[in-house]
C-alpha cells in the first residue's frame, strides 16, 4: 500500500459509515439500533408509556408507530433506551423505528389492541330523595358515565344528559312507590348502582278550593274539597274538627261537615300523614237564618203538660222552644231542621204564645196554644 492511501485509510474516522461496529463499543459506528419495545402492545387510543431498548440512541429525532410520532419523554443519554407515549392507531401490529443523525434503526414490532372503556363509577345522588309523582330534577356524580341511561326501580329516568367528561349525569326521577328503591346507571362498558339508592316519599297534601266557600255557624254544612295527595286527611274549621270526612281513592276529593263555628272567615286546615295545608280563601261562617214556625200540633192539651207536640217550619235546628215562657222538655229536631217535637210544658187553662228560638233568631208560632 503506497503511503498515500495508507494515509488516507488511517484519516477515514470509522464512525462516519453504518458498515463499521454495529455494537456500538467505544470507536466504533453510531447507527442507531432497536432491541425491543416494552410493552409490546397497548391500547389504540395511544397515550401510554412504552420504553425502546437499543443502542446509539441518542440524540433521536422521531419515533414513529406504524408511521405515526410518537411523543418523546426522555432519551438515556448512553443511548440504550427512550421513553415515549404510544400514538393512537388502528388495532394490529405495526413497525416501531427509531430516527437519529446517523440513520433509522431496523424495526421492532408493537400490537394495538382494542381496550374496552372502564365500566362507569358513580359516587353520588342529589338530591337523594323525592315525592312519588316523581318529576324529581337529580344530579348523578362518577366517572365513565358517557352514553348512560338511569334506572329508578327499574323504571327509566327520563331527560338524561352527561357532560362531555363523562362525570356528571343530570335526569328527572319516575314516578314511584313510596319507600328506598335502586337506582342503576348503564353504560355500554357495564353497570354500576347508585350508593343508598333513592327514597321516594308521599308528597304533601294540596288542597286546592272548598265548596261551599261559606255556610251556617251552626255547622252541618256539607263541603267538598278538591286538590291531590289527600288520602288519610283530616280537616279542621278554626281549629274545630269536621266529621263524616271521607277521602276519595285517587286522593283528589274529599268530603265532610262543618263543625259550628263563629260568624266570621275561618281558617281551614287539611292534614295527612305527610303534612299540611290550608285551604285557600279559607271559610266564611254566616249567621243561621232565623226560624221559621208555621204551625203546632195538636194546639191545645192538658194544664198538667206532658203533651207531646210537633211544630213544623223551616230553619229550626238547634232550636228550644217555650211555652208562655217555659220550656218544653224533650225537644229534638229532625236533620233538615224542618220539624220540632217535645213535651209541653204544665200552664194555666188559656191561651200562650209559643216561642221557637235558634241561633239565628226567635219566632212565635201563629195561633200559640191553649192549655185546657
Amino acid at each position: 500500500m503506497s503511503a498515500v492511501v495508507q494515509q488516507a485509510a488511517i484519516a477515514q474516522p470509522t464512525d462516519s459509515w453504518p458498515g463499521g461496529d454495529w455494537g456500538g463499543g467505544g470507536g466504533g459506528s453510531r447507527y442507531p439500533r432497536l432491541f425491543n419495545v416494552t410493552p409490546s402492545q397497548g391500547p389504540t387510543t395511544g397515550g401510554n408509556t412504552v420504553q425502546l431498548s437499543g443502542a446509539n440512541l441518542q440524540g433521536a429525532t422521531l419515533v414513529t408507530f406504524g408511521g405515526t410520532p410518537a411523543t418523546i419523554v426522555s432519551i438515556d443519554p448512553y443511548g440504550n433506551s427512550i421513553t415515549v407515549l404510544a400514538p393512537a392507531h388502528a388495532a394490529g401490529t405495526v413497525q416501531v423505528v427509531v430516527t437519529t443523525s446517523w440513520g433509522t434503526t431496523s424495526p421492532v414490532y408493537y400490537t394495538y389492541v382494542v381496550v374496552p372503556p372502564p365500566g362507569p363509577t358513580v359516587t353520588a345522588l342529589v338530591p337523594n330523595t323525592g315525592p312519588t309523582t316523581g318529576g324529581t330534577a337529580f344530579a348523578i356524580t362518577g366517572t365513565g358515565l358517557t352514553g348512560a341511561t338511569v334506572t329508578f326501580n327499574g323504571l327509566p329516568a327520563t331527560g338524561v344528559s352527561v357532560n362531555a367528561a363523562g362525570t356528571l349525569l343530570t335526569g328527572i326521577t319516575p314516578p314511584g312507590t313510596a319507600g328506598n328503591v335502586p337506582v342503576v346507571v348503564t353504560t355500554p362498558a357495564g353497570s354500576a348502582t347508585v350508593p343508598g339508592g333513592f327514597t321516594y316519599t308521599a308528597p304533601p297534601p294540596v288542597a286546592t278550593s272548598i265548596t261551599p266557600p261559606s255556610g251556617s255557624a251552626t255547622g252541618g254544612t256539607a263541603f267538598v274539597i278538591s286538590g291531590t295527595s289527600l288520602t288519610g286527611a283530616s280537616v279542621t274549621f278554626n281549629g274545630v274538627a269536621a266529621t263524616g270526612v271521607s277521602v276519595n281513592a285517587a286522593g283528589t276529593s274529599l268530603v265532610g261537615f262543618t263543625p259550628a263555628g263563629v260568624v266570621g272567615n275561618v281558617p281551614v286546615v287539611v292534614t295527612t300523614p305527610t303534612g299540611s295545608t290550608s285551604v285557600p280563601g279559607g271559610y266564611t261562617y254566616t249567621a243561621p237564618p232565623p226560624p221559621v214556625a208555621a204551625s203546632i200540633t195538636p194546639a191545645t192539651g192538658s194544664t198538667a203538660g206532658g203533651t207531646a207536640f210537633v211544630i213544623s217550619g223551616t230553619s229550626l235546628t238547634g232550636a228550644s222552644v217555650t211555652f208562655n215562657g217555659v220550656p218544653a222538655t224533650g225537644v229534638s229536631v229532625n236533620a233538615a231542621g224542618t220539624s220540632l217535637v217535645g213535651f209541653t210544658p204544665a200552664g194555666a187553662a188559656g191561651n200562650v204564645p209559643v216561642s221557637v228560638t235558634t241561633p239565628g233568631g226567635s219566632t212565635l208560632v201563629p195561633g200559640g196554644y191553649t192549655y185546657v
